[in-house]
């Protein structure tokens, strides 16, 4: 039986994909396209987490798509409020036909013969079939889906409580007159204690280290003033260049002044908790935006510290015991429920299995074209949004490009495009993400790589990348394209012979 061809599959019927599913519908009209989703519903990450209080930890302004305005009147919205939000755009455009559900893709394997990927699909019943498509859009995220990072810690079989992951969060846990110790200082932890402290007994938020936290109001008073006198779409774009124009603004004096940023940072902190603060509990030891800051939405987080729900412990953890943690300084933390918000299992592509002409093939080892392709990969793209801003910033415009580029190879009358590093370019490997987080640093090998000069290094600047992937001419020079039946430039001719750096 032959295998059914598509023109472009998109893996994940997440923000990405569906946001990349109607750039495609609008800019490529006439191609054929299928969405291929591993899970039974659509949402990623806004469905696959459950735990209490899950909401963005971006302004929804710069969170939704370029192409539909949010008109919810919370800036800060809940994942329930998001998922209507992707409904609406499934709905609107015609997208729910293009959908598969519980169709995980395993392997895909390039043959430059054909100018087709050939894509293993495993279906939730057990069974598996093949796709073959010319352009192959990953759209499936920066993380595992099958489980989050879990240290080990000693002991932890003692514990009479159940240990929670936030990415496995069971429906029918019961927290209320709980004590709960919540482990970890990012975003999943900030959010989760508020929600929880409603109705637990106390929540403790053990850290190691301290994060970065400020608050902004739920709802944006500028964005709902210009809906009031504009129509829906001017306010949404005004109020969306206001917000993009704010993050580059306090991202770039963050590095370029971080003892006067980390101040401020601070001093709001002073304010919100008020006198008698310990202030080792709110002050990490890295400048701000080395790592990620976290939001918190009206205050809810210091709230809850202040009306003593919660609290903040900073130590390091000796071992679990029945009834607790027990900590280096000899203290013990009683607990009757232990969440671990101990962060995410990067990966690159998901867990699937790329081949070229055979050979396989390893992103750790490549290098990022302009934040979306990578080096002598044909016809293979990915989302990954901005680490400094939202990520549907970088997603809408990924799509663009990509359609610039299959448009392009349309008109040159070709079947294969991929980006190709010479000598020239003279590159030499770092990470791929300019952040200290652990997550990030558990995964630098398995990441693609960046060079020191444009186009193989990321500008985690949103202004910049509209004049790089919306304007630039595709036929850069660097991207090659070819007929079927042209092989690709090996690896070994195309990147330098060093090492990565990874620091």
């Amino acid at each position: 039986m032959k295998n059914e061809f598509l023109d472009v599959l998109i893996v994940g019927a997440g923000l990405s994909g569906i946001g990349a599913a109607v750039h495609l519908t609008k800019r490529c009209p006439g191609k054929q396209f299928a969405i291929v989703e591993g899970r039974e519903r659509l949402g990623g990450t806004w469905d696959l987490f459950r735990y209490p209080g899950i909401r963005s930890d971006s302004d929804m302004y710069t969170l939704g798509y370029n192409f539909k305005p949010w008109t919810a009147r919370k800036a800060i919205a809940d994942a329930p409020t998001i998922l209507n939000y992707l409904q609406e755009t499934v709905d609107e455009h015609g997208l729910a036909k293009h959908i598969r559900y519980e169709r995980k893709v395993t392997h895909a394997r390039w043959s430059s013969e054909t100018a087709r990927w050939t894509v293993t699909l495993s279906h939730g019943d057990g069974s598996t079939s093949e796709i073959e498509c010319n352009f192959l859009f990953m759209c499936s995220g920066y993380y595992s889906y099958e489980g989050g990072h879990k240290p080990d810690f000693k002991g932890q079989n003692d514990f009479a409580g159940p240990i929670i992951h936030p990415q496995e969060w069971p429906e029918d846990l019961d927290y209320t007159g709980k004590k709960i110790v919540v482990i970890g200082s990012g975003a999943t932890a900030v959010t989760l204690i508020p929600s929880m402290a409603e109705t637990a007994d106390h929540v403790t938020m053990l850290q190691r280290s301290p994060t970065y936290i400020v608050s902004r109001p739920a709802e944006d008073k500028f964005a709902l003033a210009m809906r009031k006198f504009l129509p829906s779409k001017w306010a949404y774009g005004v109020t969306r260049w206001r917000n993009v124009l704010y993050q580059l603004f306090t991202f770039n004096l963050a590095r370029s002044k971080p003892e006067g940023f980390k101040k401020t940072l601070l001093k709001m902190v002073r304010e919100e908790m008020g006198k008698g603060v310990e202030m080792k509990h709110f002050t990490p030891s890295y400048n701000p935006w080395d790592q990620r800051l976290c939001l918190v939405p009206d205050s809810d987080l210091f709230q809850s510290l202040k009306s003593g729900k919660a609290s903040i412990v900073t130590d390091h953890i000796q071992q679990f015991v029945e009834d607790g943690i027990l900590l280096k300084s000899g203290e013990k933390l009683e607990a009757d429920i232990i969440v671990t918000a101990t962060g995410l299992k990067l990966v690159s592509g998901g867990h699937a299995q790329f081949e070229i002409d055979g050979e396989p093939v390893h992103f750790g080892t490549r290098f990022n074209y302009k934040g979306v392709m990578f080096s002598d990969v044909p016809n293979l793209a990915m989302t990954f949004g901005y680490t400094n801003a939202s990520w549907t910033l970088k997603a809408d415009l990924t799509s663009e490009y990509i359609c610039r580029l299959i448009n392009k190879m349309d008109q040159k009358g070709v079947q294969i495009a991929y980006p190709h590093p010479t000598a020239a370019d003279e590159l030499i490997p770092e990470t791929i993400v300019d952040f200290s987080s652990g997550y990030i640093e558990r995964a630098a090998a398995d990441l693609p790589k960046q060079g020191q000069k444009k186009p193989w290094r990321l500008n985690q600047n949103y202004a910049k990348d509209i004049v790089n992937l919306r304007h630039k001419t595709v036929d850069d020079g660097v991207m090659v394209f070819a007929k079927a039946g042209s092989k690709p430039v090996t690896k070994s001719e195309s990147a330098p012979k060093t090492e990565p750096v990874t620091a």
